[in-house]
């Protein structure tokens, strides 16, 4: 460790390759060993504090008055893009506005409508796992895609009739595009068309009232005015890309798990089994969401390290979430692990909006899957995200049996 808190020789957190070529967990787990905050410098770019212990995380994350989200919440973000969105989306901003964005779209989460997504997602899952189990050979990736986009389409308040469309817009638009440019103008295209969907949507909810996420915000008011319509647009697009993203990858990571681990798998699937506890060990194994930046808003001591206002504060969760002084043998996928202290979803101010329906979408996929289908044979290698933000997946090929 150098005198500026430095690790020597240690490699960029930020480099997307290390997350499809490397093994991140061994290298989180080095350099946690050393220093669980250490200063990630990099050439040409800004560097940051690089927060691995759980406890340092806790620290940031719930201390917002001290490490601030409006100056963007991600490394290597368009500075343009952060701009236009500090203080209108929910994300990227902060108390005491962020309160009050959040409390207008906590509105939609009424008893009724928690009730109506809950019942509907039971049957959409039967559904996927029931055609998959139909072709027999897939690709895991598009089969978890399907239950995150119906949940976020039903919040949202999308028609059914439109469900296809949102489901290939969404795949296109927030999936990992390729180093080609033309995998990203197509995830640009789609991203548009996602977004004149939105403004669409808006415009029939205010003439037609309903029980969704859309009807709160074009109705939802902040210090007694009313949302503009880039603020609905940017909570809309806020609310897809972190409902898909995080839901689709864990559900993906929690199959090869439990898949390299068979007597977990015949734990999970006993009729007894507790899987809402099995849901969070997936989100603590897997832990989706690879980093949240936050801005310094003062000098600051973290983890005995000197932070100075200004600088740049990466949590990386999956770190956080294999911190040994917190979990016990924290390689090792327990499907029965309690208790279960993960940060997966960013508790504190920014704690994830709707992480009770991840946790529900997970329980109920995973109910579905252990019910119906035998141990899930490899049917190809698993092909990782070359992403610093999601620990995700490109491709697990499988093969599926009925029991």
């Amino acid at each position: 460790m150098s005198d500026t808190g430095q690790l020597v020789e240690a490699p960029d957190l930020a480099d997307p390759a290390l997350y499809r070529d490397g093994e991140p967990e061994a290298v989180w787990a080095r350099l946690r060993a050393r220093s669980p905050v250490y200063r990630n410098e990099r050439v040409g770019k800004e560097s940051f504090w690089a927060v691995l212990g759980h406890r340092a995380a806790l620290d940031v994350l719930r201390r917002p008055e001290v490490y601030a989200s409006g100056r963007g919440m991600r490394l290597d973000d368009s500075p343009g893009a952060t701009e236009a969105a500090s203080g209108r989306m929910l994300i990227v901003t902060d108390p005491p506005r962020h309160a009050k964005l959040r409390h207008v779209m906590n509105a939609a989460f009424t008893p009724r409508t928690v009730a109506r997504l809950r019942h509907a997602m039971r049957a959409t899952a039967r559904g996927i796992v029931e055609e998959a189990l139909e072709r027999g050979r897939c690709d895991f990736v598009d089969v978890a895609a399907r239950l995150p986009v119906a949940v976020i389409c039903d919040l949202l308040g999308v028609p059914p009739a439109d469900r296809a469309f949102m489901l290939d817009r969404t795949m296109t638009a927030f999936g990992h595009a390729g180093p080609g440019s033309a995998d990203r103008a197509a995830a640009a295209r789609a991203h548009t068309d996602i977004l004149v969907y939105y403004a669409e949507l808006a415009e029939l909810r205010r003439r037609e009232p309903a029980d969704d996420v859309v009807t709160a915000l074009v109705q939802g008011t902040v210090d007694g005015r009313p949302l503009t319509d880039e603020e609905i647009y940017l909570n809309c697009d806020g609310l897809v890309s972190g409902g898909n993203e995080t839901t689709r990858h864990a559900t993906v990571g929690g199959l090869l798990a439990l898949m390299r681990d068979p007597g977990q798998w015949e734990l999970a699937s006993r009729p007894d089994h507790p899987m809402e506890t099995t849901a969070q060990e997936i989100l603590r194994f897997t832990s989706p969401a690879m980093h949240v930046l936050r801005t310094a808003t003062e000098d600051a001591e973290l983890a005995g390290r000197r932070v100075r206002a200004g600088d740049r504060v990466a949590v990386w969760l999956p770190a956080a979430n294999r911190d040994p002084g917190v979990f016990p043998d924290p390689d090792r996928f327990d499907a029965l692990r309690t208790p279960n202290r993960h940060v997966a979803l960013a508790p504190g101010e920014h704690y994830c909006l709707g992480s009770a329906l991840a946790l529900a979408e997970l329980t109920v996929f995973f109910e579905e899957l252990t019910r119906r289908v035998r141990l899930p044979e490899p049917a190809g290698e698993p092909v990782r995200a070359a992403s610093n933000l999601i620990r995700g997946f490109e491709s697990l090929p499988v093969l599926l049996r009925g029991r």
